[in-house]
């Protein structure tokens, strides 16, 4: 009996899995091992792939699969239902764009991301700006292809790429209700924390070491390490796919938490797609729901559960066997207090809960300035500068603490920083159910026991894959839509804690 027109689509995408799992692979391996001489052969590279991905995906003959397994679903599943939508989808994106700007995009953000690790080594942002630029000119053509393709604005064009359904709007909300609430309770949690000053944690720690604990740590989890691994690079990343999961993180010797947090905050990542169901993981509907979902997953290990009291109780006895270290600032409250610790840093991506927001803002508003032409490459640092200023008080002294401490823009990922405030706040939601779904939850990442807290994840968020849109996923594993009320709970009960409460709680 021959394949139907579905059954030929599924064999079409197993072959475009195929083409992204080997881009992935390029992409981690240039920031992880490549040469940085080699940036030109790899640019070459990851456009022939993404060439011929880009051609597949676009070819007469998936389009009329496409129109005939649409006009024929009777008996389909809603799972293949689902994926048909997401085969549209990703091929109706694609046809918007022209595989000479697909090419050519390949090209530049390779270059890009490699001048980007030199002037954020070298506090020189001259040498990265031309390739920015050239990033830059090429995003705003896609951008206006998609938008006049989708029917969207340029920007939400680019949004809906990393988090479908979601536009401006849903962003500019988000805001603006975090905004109304978190610089006051900033300022109270602040004044709350200087009653009792937590002891600062100093010393030098390993990477080797570092790397240790994150290893263990990640096989607690149940990351599984014949089938991934974790790697340094300049900046934390998860690449791959289902069966071949990448992590990276950066260490800091003087800093035992940054690196650890960042490599918890990607094992997140690599959980959510490690849960996605097997059966569909070469097709769309078995990939994730897009990146607010994604960031979700992530900040909801990093940011609420590895910065809880019972995961403090799990991780001393670890700090000891790893690091020898004892004191009295190595007591539970106290390395809870200086996770906990709210201050207006430089750093997104050691941002405490409260101020990770405005940090996200900054790069929202920044980037689609960028877009519209009304703030040119040049004047990026200075507006920087100026934002950090007036929103935290705080000034970069350096071009690392500044505009060059994120690879996003250089990747070409404009649209994609909306997706962390949207995940920080699906994340609390989705922990806010958990707390009433899973007995004894507390208790049991206290004895670094997760299988109820990813048990309860895989069956609620990961395992439905991309069947269902972000809002309607929400709603169905939370009850409630996706707003800031759960975000603002979560953080006044943390953060409003009366300090001298803490002993009697921990």
């Amino acid at each position: 009996m021959s394949a139907t027109p579905y059954q030929q689509l599924e064999q079409e995408w197993k072959r475009l899995h195929a083409f992204r799992g080997a881009l992935a692979l390029l992409r981690w391996d240039a920031a992880v091992m490549m040469p940085k001489g080699s940036a030109e052969i790899r640019g070459e590279q990851l456009a022939a792939l993404e060439t011929e991905h880009h051609t597949l995906l676009t070819s007469p003959r998936v389009s009329r699969l496409l129109d005939r397994a649409q006009a024929n679903t009777q008996g389909s599943s809603d799972w293949q239902l689902a994926n048909l939508r997401e085969m549209r989808r990703q091929r109706d994106h694609a046809i918007a764009t022209p595989v000479s700007l697909v090419s050519r995009l390949a090209r530049a953000t390779a270059t890009a991301e490699v001048k980007w690790i030199a002037a954020r080594r070298g506090n020189d942002f001259a040498l990265f700006a031309p390739h920015l630029e050239e990033v830059l000119h090429l995003v705003r053509d896609k951008a206006q292809l998609l938008g006049q393709a989708l029917n969207l604005a340029p920007y939400d064009a680019l949004i809906d790429e990393f988090s479908p359904g979601v536009t401006m709007t849903d962003i500019d909300a988000m805001f603006k209700a975090l905004s109304r609430r978190l610089p006051t309770l900033i300022r109270e949690a602040m004044a709350l924390q200087q009653k009792t000053p937590a002891l600062p944690i100093t010393g030098r720690f390993p990477v080797a070491k570092q790397r240790q604990l994150v290893v263990e740590l990640m096989k607690a989890f149940g990351f599984p390490f014949d089938g991934g691994r974790i790697d340094d690079s300049e900046h934390p990343f998860t690449e791959g796919v289902p069966g071949d999961i990448r992590i990276t993180t950066r260490y800091d010797a003087e800093d035992l938490f940054s690196g650890v947090l960042g490599a918890l905050h990607e094992t997140g990542h690599a959980m959510y797609d490690l849960g996605l169901p097997r059966e569909w993981r070469d097709q769309p509907v078995g990939r994730d729901r897009g990146m607010a979902i994604q960031e979700s997953q992530a900040l909801l290990i990093e940011m609420i559960v590895c910065r809880s009291r019972p995961f403090v109780r799990y991780l001393l006895p670890l700090l000891a066997k790893h690091f020898g270290v004892s004191g009295p600032e190595w007591e539970a409250d106290n390395v809870y207090a200086r996770l906990a610790r709210v201050q207006r840093g430089l750093i997104r991506v050691d941002a405490d809960e409260l101020t990770y927001p405005l940090h996200v803002q900054l790069r929202y508003e920044l980037e689609k300035k960028l877009l519209s032409g009304a703030l040119a490459v040049r004047e990026l640092p200075d507006a920087w500068a100026q934002f950090m200023r007036e929103r935290f008080d705080v000034e970069p002294a350096t071009m690392q603490e500044g505009c060059l401490q994120d690879i996003h823009w250089a990747a070409g990922s404009f649209g994609y920083f909306p997706s962390y405030a949207l995940g920080a706040a699906i994340a609390a939601q989705l922990y806010e159910k958990l707390r009433d779904s899973v007995a004894g939850l507390d208790e049991q990442i206290a004895r670094g026991e997760f299988g109820g807290l990813f048990g309860w994840l895989r069956e609620h968020v990961h395992g439905f894959g991309a069947k269902l849109p972000t809002q309607e996923l929400l709603k169905l594993a939370t009850g409630k839509p996706l707003s800031a009320a759960a975000t603002l709970r979560y953080l006044e009960g943390k953060y409003l804690e009366d300090p001298a409460s803490r002993s009697a709680a921990a």
